[in-house]
C-alpha cells in the first residue's frame, strides 16, 4: 500500500466531539491509526448543534463554504468548518447547516421523538460530503462510511456521481453497526433521496428509510462490508451471506491492523475486474 492510498471517512459520531455509540470510538482511532499507517486521510461528519464549537475549537473554512444542497427542490446553505485533534495531527471536517443541525439534540427531540426532518438531514449530509469533497479536489480511493446517516453515499457514487472525476475511480466500504433507530425517515424517503439524473428503481431499496433498509441499500452498492457489531440485523446478516462483495466482521474497537487488510482486498477486486 503505497503513501498515496487516500481514504475518506464519513461519519455521524466522533470521539471527542460527539460520542453515542461504539461508532465513535472506532472513527476517532480508525482515521489516526491509518495515517499512522502511511494512508492519506479526510474525516466528515455534521455538527451537531451539541458540538461544542469553542470548546472544540471549530472554525470556518470560507473557501469549502457558500454551497448550497438541494433537498427535495429547497436550497439548504453548506458551511464547512474544520477542528484538529489534539495529539494526532489529524483535522476533522464539520458540515453545517442553521435549520438541519443548530438544535442540541441529536436524532430525538427533549421527549424522545424521533425528528420528522432527519430524513432531510441525512441526505443533505451524504449530498454535502461529496459536494464538499469535489471542492477540495481530493479524490479518494476509498471513502468508508460508518452509521445509517452515511448509508445513501454508496448508492450516489454509484450512480449520479459516477463519472465525477473526484469519485470516477472511488471504492465505497460500508461498516454495519447494530445499534439501529426504530422509526423510519418516511415512505417518500428514497423518492425525496434522489439527485441528477437518478431514478427511482435505483433508490427503491432504500423503502421508508427504517434502519434494516437503509443498511441493505448501502449494502447494495457497495464495494466492500464490515461487520462491526456483534449483533446486527438478521436480515442484514443474510444478505452480507449472499453478497459477492468482500465482507469482513472486524469489532474492536482498539486494534485497527485487519483494515489496511481490507482495504487492500477491496482495491485488488476492482484490479481483478479490470484484467479479466
Amino acid at each position: 500500500m503505497t503513501n498515496k492510498t487516500k481514504i475518506l471517512f464519513l461519519c455521524q459520531e466522533m470521539a471527542p466531539y460527539l460520542e453515542l455509540t461504539e461508532i465513535s470510538k472506532i472513527t476517532r482511532h480508525l482515521p489516526q491509526a491509518m495515517q499512522e499507517n502511511g494512508y492519506e486521510i479526510r474525516v466528515l461528519m455534521p455538527r451537531f448543534g451539541c458540538i461544542n464549537e469553542r470548546r472544540n475549537k471549530l472554525h470556518e473554512v470560507i473557501r469549502l463554504s457558500g454551497m448550497n444542497i438541494v433537498v427535495d427542490d429547497n436550497d439548504n446553505p453548506l458551511i464547512i468548518k474544520v477542528a484538529s485533534i489534539q495529539g494526532a495531527k489529524m483535522q476533522v471536517y464539520f458540515l453545517d447547516n442553521e435549520e438541519y443541525f443548530h438544535r442540541k439534540q441529536v436524532f430525538h427531540d427533549s421527549k424522545g421523538k424521533f425528528f420528522a426532518d432527519n430524513d432531510e438531514r441525512t441526505i443533505f449530509f451524504c449530498k454535502g460530503v461529496l459536494e464538499t469533497v469535489k471542492k477540495l479536489g481530493w479524490a479518494p480511493d476509498i471513502i468508508h462510511c460508518h452509521g445509517w446517516m452515511s448509508s445513501l453515499v454508496p448508492m450516489y457514487v454509484k450512480t449520479a456521481y459516477k463519472n465525477e472525476p473526484t469519485f470516477k475511480n472511488s471504492k465505497v466500504v460500508y461498516s454495519v453497526y447494530g445499534n439501529d433507530f426504530a422509526e423510519n425517515l418516511g415512505e417518500s424517503f428514497y423518492k425525496k433521496a434522489l439527485t441528477g439524473p437518478m431514478t427511482e428503481q435505483e433508490a427503491e431499496s432504500f423503502g421508508n428509510g427504517n434502519a434494516v433498509a437503509l443498511h441493505l441499500g448501502a449494502i447494495k452498492y457497495a464495494d466492500g462490508a464490515i461487520i462491526a457489531s456483534e449483533e446486527i440485523s438478521p436480515e442484514v446478516e443474510k444478505q452480507l451471506k449472499n453478497t459477492r462483495i468482500p465482507v469482513s466482521t472486524i469489532t474492536s474497537t482498539e486494534n485497527f491492523e485487519d483494515y489496511p487488510t481490507f482495504y487492500d482486498q477491496v482495491l485488488e477486486e476492482d484490479m481483478a475486474e479490470v484484467e479479466a
